[in-house]
């Protein structure tokens, strides 16, 4: 599955406690305690600097978003540049593993060390990253590289998410964090285009070398605002034996789902061995948080009804998005039989349906009462899409199956703001890093898994004799892949409807506090 310097006031607070008559200890023991409850869900920024910090972050996190796309179209030319033909997909799964495996680890540092300190240091490795990938001279040295990007990327997201919640009342965050969604749905759209332009018309180290002017800019931008950014950390203690087996966990899985009837059979043994490995990870796991004097992802946030309902949501429904963007081209032309390029119009209808339902959910969140109805009625919007799309994949022209993508995207953009502002609106502010770190380490997660079944379903019709098969191949194929997609569509409506059932379990808390910057940013 986030800063340095505390307001005045504080400071003046803990001098006079410190200097308190020893006669006034367990007065004064009865004052600390609530404090991490009743801490400012507001900060003394001013709009200038509280905007400076907002436009920093996002472009930090746009950063991160755009390097998971921007690769794909310049594969080729790095191939031929470097060689290795047959290592250049470690090239994408690099960063996507260290990214996820670090989101976890970067938002309880940050918890432990403050925000900035965290952000700064996530921004300065994914620079070095950067560096590394521009000049590397063999493919081995760029999968290095690629992966230390990942280990910078994987702390952006969460920490950014958590300043919005450090510097913004519970009120003023929606809306903010709707412009998130944004940045990583633009990103999924930019990517590839902008990768394709600057590898077929310069070359395609400069896919890496704009990451530095970008980063020295995030960097400026954040580092002076933040340090009068207000802080909620406490001491804590790492939990490094439940990260390393957490880290280890997830590593194995997502090998095993990429892995798993691509390049390898289902059943042989390398996957059946990843799978086993990741098994017992896991409960290794769960023994340590169990007995770990402080575990790494507290015991209240993975029992409390809120936080484990909301991050079950954000599985499944963020793992449905990740698993239609990645089909939705592939069905276009296997099924529709349209060119590449209409394919990819179906996907900006299906994001651009999602970043609509994404704002209007963040708006309406500040001005309704109810406002977990507006992720319920988007997500029966959706289940109804795709239930029209399974009931005859084959028999619509691109017009329709655009429009039921649209209507998909704006029943499911709703959960990105939604799952994010509910999650940090049921925890202590002191736990805010690692609860957001938590949220989007099992998102990533659910996007694994949920792709890796679409794919069993799509690919499974089409094995050849070593039970392996590849997108690309099936790209070229002309069998009926309708049936396949039939199941895909029914597979994803029965992840919204879990994710609908979570949110029926999910317990609406009133969102507190003033909404002056949102209304000033509209």
């Amino acid at each position: 599955m986030t800063s340095e310097i505390a307001p005045v006031a504080a400071d003046s607070i803990i001098s006079e406690r410190a200097s308190a008559e020893p006669a006034l200890a367990g007065a004064r023991a009865a004052a600390v305690m609530p404090e991490p409850q009743q801490a400012p869900t507001t900060s003394p920024l001013d709009h200038a600097a509280a905007r400076a910090i907002v436009a920093g972050i996002m472009l930090a996190m746009f950063l991160s978003a755009l390097e998971q796309t921007i690769v794909a179209p310049a594969l080729p030319a790095i191939g031929k540049s470097l060689g290795g033909i047959d290592d250049l997909s470690w090239v994408v799964t690099a960063y996507l593993l260290a990214a996820t495996a670090t989101t976890p680890l970067f938002g309880k540092l940050s918890d432990i060390y403050g925000r900035r300190a965290i952000l700064l240091s996530a921004i300065g490795i994914f620079i070095g990253g950067s560096v590394a990938c521009a000049l590397a001279p063999s493919i081995w040295m760029l999968i290095l590289g690629r992966g230390l990007q990942g280990i910078g990327g994987g702390g952006l997201l969460p920490i950014a998410q958590t300043i919005i919640a450090d510097m913004l009342s519970p009120r003023e965050r929606p809306v903010v964090q709707g412009y998130t969604s944004i940045i990583f749905m633009s990103a999924s759209i930019l990517g590839p285009v902008l990768g394709g332009l600057l590898t077929d018309h310069l070359h395609w180290s400069l896919i890496f070398w704009i990451n530095v002017p970008l980063g020295a800019v995030a960097l400026v931008m954040t580092e002076r605002a933040l340090r009068r950014l207000p802080r909620h950390d406490r001491p804590h203690q790492l939990d490094m034996i439940g990260a390393f087996l957490m880290v280890g966990a997830a590593i194995a899985l997502m090998l095993a789902l990429a892995w798993g009837g691509t390049h390898y059979p289902w059943s042989s043994a390398r996957i059946v061995t990843l799978f086993g490995a990741s098994a017992a990870l896991w409960v290794l796991f769960a023994l340590r948080l169990l007995s770990a004097r402080e575990p790494f992802i507290p015991l209240s946030i993975l029992h409390g009804r809120v936080t484990s309902m909301i991050t079950g949501s954000a599985f499944f429904s963020i793992g449905t998005i990740i698993g239609i963007t990645i089909y939705t081209p592939l069905y276009c032309q296997t099924v529709l039989g349209v060119s590449a390029s209409l394919s990819g119009l179906a996907l900006i209808a299906f994001m651009g349906g999602a970043v609509l339902g994404s704002q209007t959910a963040a708006r309406l969140m500040v001005r309704l009462t109810h406002y977990m109805r507006v992720p319920m009625v988007g997500l029966l919007i959706a289940v109804s899409a795709l239930a029209v799309l399974a009931a005859d994949p084959a028999g619509r022209s691109l017009g329709e199956v655009g429009l039921l993508l649209f209507a998909l995207g704006l029943g499911l953009g709703p959960m990105y703001p939604v799952s994010t502002i509910v999650m940090q609106n049921a925890v202590k502010p002191h736990q805010m890093g690692t609860a957001t770190g938590t949220l989007n380490f099992f998102r990533t997660l659910g996007g694994a898994i949920i792709v890796a079944l679409f794919g069993a379903i799509v690919l499974g019709g089409g094995t050849d004799g070593s039970g392996v098969v590849t997108l690309e191949k099936l790209a070229l194929s002309h069998g009926d892949m309708a049936p396949a997609f039939h199941w895909v569509f029914i597979a994803a409506a029965i992840c919204v409807a879990i994710t609908f059932c979570c949110l029926l379990g999910v317990e609406e808390r009133p969102l507190h506090g003033p909404v002056r910057l949102s209304e000033g940013a509209e």
